[in-house]
């Protein structure tokens, strides 16, 4: 092990995971500031503990402007019982509390994408150390792990849960069985365009059962996304044996992004258009979106194209789109 590694986590938890019944407090990280010479980043948790069972890791915040995750897991934390609970559930409503309270994808301290911070560091940055409890912590305690995302202020996505294609077979088969436990309208087989630095990597490379979603998008929640998050939440609860009862499952159509023919890219600036919308289907070639310049008029849009027959599955959100931005994600209708 490294020297970095040996040197303890800069974190304080003013709750014990050890403990029976429902505990809810910070995990607080000392952060000195102009207006707070000896200042703390304070991040809620909520810890419910009843007996003998698998532990579950529920994280929302992950990215700061995506809600639905939050707006579940705040729900939770405030209604799960002890007595419901067989085994432990650990909620982290905002894991990058910092970025949760700007509204913002990425911390306002130091500009951390926590979902590409991953092992981190407990000498690094704020993010980094955040992640770096998560990794040394956190995760080693889970069984399962719920990390919810959506498309924040720049994308909008068909609402999904979705699992990776993994090395290890049978956490593959477990992760997907809890894919089809969450029952979102939609679940994909995932294929991510950077792996490298995140949260979900950390936790497969431990052998952990991994699971995320994306639940809409465009830098807001609705009641439909909202509710999809937490009824997800509770039937994966339900399926790992963690609260009694059986899952509401519903119909799901399931997809999959195969490869990197699914992503579309704008290489020019400009206002977008959209030509088909989330959920319509797309052949490979077909103009999806047309990016008109802005600088003058009378100038052709440049079209953008799908890679491969589909449905379109995200779409970039904002109504102006910059070179090298993700304009559209289409996946294949597997079942």
């Amino acid at each position: 092990m490294t020297e970095i590694g040996l040197r303890p986590s800069p974190i304080s938890a003013t709750v014990d995971f050890t403990a029976e019944g429902v505990q809810h407090g910070f995990l607080r990280l000392p952060y000195s500031r102009d207006d707070s010479a000896w200042g703390s980043v304070m991040i809620p948790i909520t810890v419910v503990r009843n007996g003998k069972g698998p532990t579950a890791l529920l994280t929302g915040g992950n990215h700061g402007d995506e809600y639905e995750g939050p707006i579940a897991l705040f729900d939770l934390a405030r209604s799960l019982k002890a007595e419901a609970v067989r085994g432990a559930v650990i909620i982290v409503p905002a894991m990058n509390y910092p970025a949760f309270l700007a509204g913002t994808r990425t911390s306002p301290i130091d500009r951390g994408n926590m979902n590409r911070s991953f092992p981190g560091r407990p000498d690094g940055t704020v993010t980094q150390k955040i992640a770096d409890y998560f990794q040394r912590v956190l995760l080693p305690m889970a069984d399962l792990v719920l990390d919810f995302h959506s498309g924040g202020k720049t994308l909008d996505f068909l609402p999904f849960c979705a699992a990776h294609i993994l090395p290890n077979k049978q956490q593959e088969v477990q992760a997907f069985e809890y894919v089809t436990a969450f029952a979102a309208p939609y679940s994909m087989k995932m294929l991510e365009i950077d792996a490298v630095g995140m949260y979900d990597t950390a936790a497969e490379e431990m052998g952990k059962v991994f699971i995320t979603t994306e639940l809409g998008g465009g830098g807001t929640a609705t009641a439909k996304s909202a509710a999809i998050a937490k009824r997800g939440t509770m039937n994966v609860l339900r399926h790992a044996g963690i609260v009694a009862g059986a899952a509401d499952i519903g119909p799901t159509a399931w997809l999959d992004m195969p490869d990197g023919r699914c992503f579309s890219f704008a290489e020019e600036g400009g206002l977008i258009e959209p030509v088909i919308d989330l959920g319509e289907a797309v052949g490979k070639d077909a103009v999806i979106a047309r990016i008109y310049p802005t600088g003058r008029t009378g100038v052709a849009p440049h079209e953008v194209r799908a890679g491969m027959d589909g449905i379109l599955c995200a779409r970039h959100f904002p109504g102006l789109v910059k070179s090298g931005d993700c304009v559209a994600v289409v996946a294949i209708v597997t079942g």
